[in-house]
């Protein structure tokens, strides 16, 4: 548990700098990335995507451009979620379609399959127990 609060503290401390420095570091490759994970799931005719560690919101607001009927984005860091709730606001993005709580990975509230997708951008290198956090996103995928 003291991993993960180390992990929350160091999220909520960098969230106002987060994107600038991801894209930055990844030399913009994550844009790529999320485009391409969007592109193999499209296939699939998607409509309630679970964005796992989902940071400012990034994954889910290509997941809506992209059509995805419902998408929920859950992390674990208060200050990254707000900021991602802030750029749904700033693009007039309904909390019916595009919404983020407070979530733990190792912990879904979310009923046996679910969601039609369910993704992780990059927090997957944080998970505390990446067994536990695989377990609970195949519990609550619809396959």
């Amino acid at each position: 548990m003291k991993e993960k609060r180390n992990i929350i503290n160091l999220f909520n401390n960098i969230a106002n700098k987060y994107d600038f420095l991801n894209h930055l570091l990844s030399l913009n490759f994550d844009k790529i990335w999320r485009k391409q994970a969007i592109n193999l799931i499209k296939k699939d005719n998607f409509k309630y995507i679970l964005d796992v560690a989902c940071g400012t919101g990034d994954f889910a607001f290509l997941a809506y451009k992209n059509n995805a009927s419902r998408v929920i984005g859950i992390d674990i860091s208060e200050n990254m979620l707000e900021i991602a709730k802030r750029k749904a606001a700033k693009q007039n993005i309904s909390k019916k379609i595009v919404s983020f709580d407070t979530g733990d990975c190792e912990n879904l509230k979310f009923n046996n399959e679910t969601f039609s997708a369910v993704t992780v951008s990059f927090g997957v290198r944080n998970f505390e127990n990446l067994d536990c956090g695989l377990k609970e996103i195949y519990r609550v995928l619809d396959y």
